[in-house]
């Protein structure tokens, strides 16, 4: 830590006998400031505790000036109070029939079990859910309070009491207490020990428990290709044909860099590379290189020139004279849009497609993660991204993981560590752990310029020096929502419909962020809704448009590759591998040699 401060204070040193000493006392407090910001980082896995306490002290002093919220909350305690004693009351008098004060909600399975309905649990839980119930009233509805900060009153106390909940508990969860009993307390020794294996692999930056049966090239990432191309930021992969005809239009797939891209080529049962090849399609696979200190200076210019644009360039020697189907999936759609507004601006007419897989091009209603994307917040990042140089894994996976601490913290320490159980490692729970970085400079105007002041949905970011506009956008487009995506909300994935002059045909899946874009025919439960927008056609509402579209059931993918179809001309002999005559030989087997850095 001493050494992280002294680094920092670097930054002093050089050059300071050519200051003055206002500018030497200048850059000392300007040292001081960012390696304790980065100290703190290390501590709070990257959330600055000043934008909470701004939102805390600003949720307490409008509190403290509203008695009539004072007096209502004071009423509630009472009330609530009365029923917990009213219900324990006829606990004690019969065991069961009793009716709860209140139920849970509905994705909250913490207390479904018949163990939870016996006195004493009952009263605990029921006590708990009241706590919360009371706890969002006085977090929320009071006058003056900012919408941005009542929200993060609200997530964060949220964040907290699910810390406290009785099931987190082994005295006060019945279900951890009678397996200790049954198994004299084997399952507390068993998950010590998932404790400490957990913790080391942590502190040695080893993948969790389970992880090693899954390797990329061997039971993941298996589709058939060639690395082609290959520079500082990607390597660009392209698919063996498995059909004797193919479209004559490639599909160029450009996924987020904050994840490996063989979330599309998980196994050959649930790959949509796989899908894609199969129906007749070839397919070119932007794989990002996983950045170090070396890369803090790339920024979101660099993404596009060295990410798209040089992957474009590349398909178009591949296969010449043939517009490509751009898809962009996550933060790379974002990417994607971006690269096709400044195409559409300069006259580049290469696209044939455009379709954009969970990815957002307006960031002002994009969900919970926006909740303290604050100036505070990213100041805070930013002293802590310039001390090492981009944003760790482990860091970000701590902000994806509080917005469903009870899915993916409490009801893991339940089972590893209370219940002494480990779950099965799947091919996408080992994706989700092979996790990438981001540099510095890119995540910052990515968190400035598209999270906080919306520019690119509103017509300032730029391109080379000039503005861009998804207005501009004029080839068909296809954009996929899932239900449940707390990254990237369905509705703010809705609203290419406002953004782009052009024909939009918008799908909704259920699923979430990840699960529900790997939707492969076949996968149970899985229905979609699926309507098009002409460009001449009047507007609807979310709402509306969830109201009046028919569902279906099963896999969403058929009905993607139907649209590609549509906008495809007749299939044609595969083109051959690469173009070693225009530099494009092949440089290695698929998934290449980027996917595989840690």
């Amino acid at each position: 830590m001493l050494q992280q401060l002294g680094n920092g204070l670097s930054d002093f040193w050089l050059g300071a006998s050519a200051a003055g000493d206002e500018d030497v006392s200048q850059r000392v407090g300007e040292a001081l400031d960012r390696s304790w910001h980065y100290l703190a980082s290390r501590r709070t896995l990257g959330l600055s505790p000043m934008a909470v306490a701004e939102a805390y002290f600003d949720w307490m002093i409008h509190l403290g000036a509203s008695p009539g919220k004072q007096l209502q909350l004071a009423e509630k305690a009472v009330r609530k109070a009365a029923r917990l004693a009213h219900y324990a009351a006829h606990c004690a008098l019969r065991s069961n029939g009793v009716e709860p004060c209140m139920e849970p909600l509905a994705q909250d399975k913490r207390f479904r079990g018949e163990a939870w309905q016996q006195w004493p649990f009952s009263i605990i839980y029921q006590s708990f859910l009241l706590q919360q119930q009371w706890w969002h009233v006085a977090t929320t509805g009071i006058q003056g309070l900012g919408d941005k900060h009542e929200a993060q009153v609200t997530f964060a106390t949220r964040q907290a009491l699910d810390m406290v909940s009785p099931s987190n508990f082994v005295l006060t969860n019945p279900e951890v207490l009678q397996k200790t009993l049954a198994e004299g307390g084997g399952n507390l020794v068993r998950g010590y020990w998932n404790f400490i294996e957990d913790w080391e692999r942590a502190i040695n930056g080893q993948p969790p428990h389970g992880a090693e049966a899954f390797e990329v090239g061997r039971n993941l990432a298996r589709s058939a290709g060639k690395v082609i191309y290959r520079n500082r930021l990607i390597e660009l992969i392209q698919y063996a044909p498995t059909t004797d005809k193919v479209h004559p239009e490639p599909v160029l797939i450009v996924p987020a860099w904050i994840m490996k891209y063989y979330i599309l080529d998980l196994t050959p049962e649930n790959s949509l590379v796989k899908f894609l090849t199969d129906q007749g399609f070839t397919v070119f696979m932007v794989s990002w290189k996983n950045p170090g200190y070396e890369d803090r200076d790339l920024g979101l210019e660099e993404y596009r020139k060295l990410g798209v644009m040089a992957a474009l360039e590349a398909v178009n020697a591949v296969i010449p004279e043939r517009k490509v189907h751009a898809v962009g999936y996550c933060l790379g759609g974002t990417l994607l849009s971006i690269a096709a507004a400044a195409m559409a601006r300069d006259g580049d007419e290469r696209l044939a497609t455009l379709s954009f897989l969970a990815a957002q091009s307006d960031f002002k209603e994009a969900g919970e993660l926006t909740l303290f994307v604050v100036e505070s917040q990213v100041a805070f990042l930013e002293n802590m991204m310039r001390e090492q140089g981009y944003l760790d894994i482990h860091q970000m996976a701590g902000a994806f993981q509080m917005l469903h601490s009870n899915d993916l913290v409490w009801s893991r320490v339940i089972h590893d560590y209370l219940m002494g159980e480990r779950s099965p490692m799947n091919a996408l729970m080992a994706w989700n752990a092979d996790g990438t970085r981001m540099p510095a400079r890119m995540h910052s105007e990515y968190l400035r310029q598209l999270f906080l002041k919306n520019d690119l949905a509103e017509g300032r970011f730029k391109v080379e020096g000039r503005a861009i506009a998804l207005t501009d956008i004029r080839v068909p487009l296809f954009a996929v929502g899932t239900e449940t995506d707390h990254v990237a909300p369905w509705r703010s994935v809705y609203k290419f419909h406002l953004l782009a002059d052009t024909d939009v045909t918008f799908l909704l899946t259920n699923g979430g962020h990840n699960g529900g874009i790997v939707s492969e025919p076949g996968h149970k439960g899985r229905r979609y809704r699926i309507r098009t927008k002409r460009e001449s056609d009047r507007f609807l509402d979310p709402e509306t448009w969830m109201r009046d579209t028919p569902g279906h059931e099963g896999s969403w993918w058929p009905a993607w590759v139907e649209w590609l179809s549509r906008q495809s001309g007749k299939r044609v002999t595969p083109p051959g591998g690469g173009a070693a005559d225009k530099g494009l030989a092949a440089l290695a087997d698929a998934p290449g040699g980027y996917v595989r850095l840690r």
